[in-house]
Formats: structure tokens, C-alpha cells, sequence
């Protein structure tokens, strides 16, 4: 049996898996995220996600896991052409809720599959419209002191307290979140890693 191993340690991604049901491993990656601004957003979460998941890949092997398949993710939050980050300090956090209040923007999740056992390497990225409320100084100050800003790419997190921050979403809840989860469970039952929803029908078409 093929074993998964997620090359990740978010908290949110593990907690999407567990939701449903894949038994998995956690081996994070080191891989470093730095923004190349010579590539389109789109095609750098693809980079760093298949960057990730090759790091894992050369790292383990058939002693630890028994044909294991990675699973590795990228998320970024883009508005108006800029990509935003995680930030670290108060002033990044509060200059990213700014851009962002009253306005669209983009979460683009890069993912990458890679069955170690035949080396087919599978990368797919997805793309989610959210708009914002407005806010103002006090709703900012609040949801910063909270906590939750500084781990989250674009400076707030839609599973948690950030909720009350989105007023819409156009697309993939789940890839807010961190992981597109229907995309992932046709790439992990094309891996041979399957859902409890999947019979044997074969490989699918990412669309």
C-alpha cells in the first residue's frame, strides 16, 4: 500500500486531510519560498510547491515508507499584480489588511504530486477570488493583536477569526484555507492514494 507523506507543516493543510479522512505523514520541507518577481504568481506557487515536494522526495526512501507518494503545497495572496507574503511584524500585517480592505484579490495555491515509486510527477495550481469588507483602524488593530496575521499568507487566515473579515468568495473555499481538496484527491488517486469516495475508475483529468 502506498503511503502519503505531506511535505508541509501547516496546521490548516493537515487539518483538511484529517477532515477527509486520508492517513497521512508530516515531513516539512525547508525548501525556501522567495519571491522571484521575474515570474507570474501562477507560475511561481507551481515552482515552489514542485520544489518542495522534490526536496522530500530525494530524501527519503523505500526503507521509510513503502512507495511513498509526496504531497506538497505553495499559497499566495495577489492583489493588483503584488503578491503578498506572511507577514512578520505589526506594520506588515497592518499595511497588508489595508490593501486589502474593501477589495478583491486573488489566493493562488501551487500543488504537486510526486509518485516516488514510477517518478510521475503531477502539478496543478488553483485560483480564488475573495473580497474583503471594509475595515477600519479598530477592526484591523484587533484582528492583528489577535494573533492570527503572522503565519498566514496576505496577512489573515479564513478558517479561524479572519472569517469575519471576508464578505465573498468566488471559487475554491477549501483553497483559502491552504488546499484545494477536490483538485488534490484527483491527483492523489491518480498517485494510487484514494479517497473514501473513489471505486476503481481509473485516472482522472485535472480540468
Amino acid at each position: 500500500m502506498k503511503q502519503l507523506i505531506l511535505a508541509s507543516q501547516s496546521p490548516r493543510r493537515k487539518m483538511l486531510l484529517e477532515q477527509v479522512g486520508i492517513p497521512f505523514s508530516v515531513i516539512p520541507s525547508d525548501t525556501k519560498e522567495d519571491i522571484d518577481k521575474k515570474v507570474s504568481p501562477e507560475e511561481y506557487v507551481r515552482i515552489v510547491s514542485l520544489k518542495k515536494a522534490m526536496d522530500i522526495a530525494e530524501k527519503i526512501s523505500d526503507k521509510d515508507f513503502a512507495c511513498p507518494v509526496i504531497l506538497a503545497a505553495d499559497t499566495i495572496v495577489v492583489i493588483d499584480g503584488k503578491i503578498l507574503g506572511k507577514p512578520e511584524t505589526f506594520d506588515e500585517a497592518y499595511s497588508m489588511l489595508s490593501m486589502l480592505s474593501g477589495n478583491w484579490h486573488e489566493v493562488i495555491t501551487g500543488v504537486t504530486v510526486i509518485d516516488t515509486e514510477d517518478g510521475i510527477k503531477q502539478s496543478h495550481v488553483e485560483k480564488t477570488r475573495v473580497k474583503i469588507r471594509s475595515l477600519d483602524h479598530e477592526n484591523m488593530l484587533r484582528y492583528i493583536n489577535s494573533g492570527e496575521p503572522f503565519d498566514k499568507a496576505g496577512g489573515y487566515g479564513v478558517q479561524a477569526l479572519g472569517a469575519l473579515l471576508v464578505e465573498r468568495i468566488e471559487g475554491d473555499y477549501f483553497n483559502v484555507v491552504g488546499l484545494p481538496l477536490y483538485k488534490v484527491s484527483i491527483m492523489l488517486k491518480n498517485a494510487g492514494i484514494k479517497t473514501l469516495l473513489d471505486g476503481d475508475t481509473g485516472k482522472s483529468e485535472l480540468k
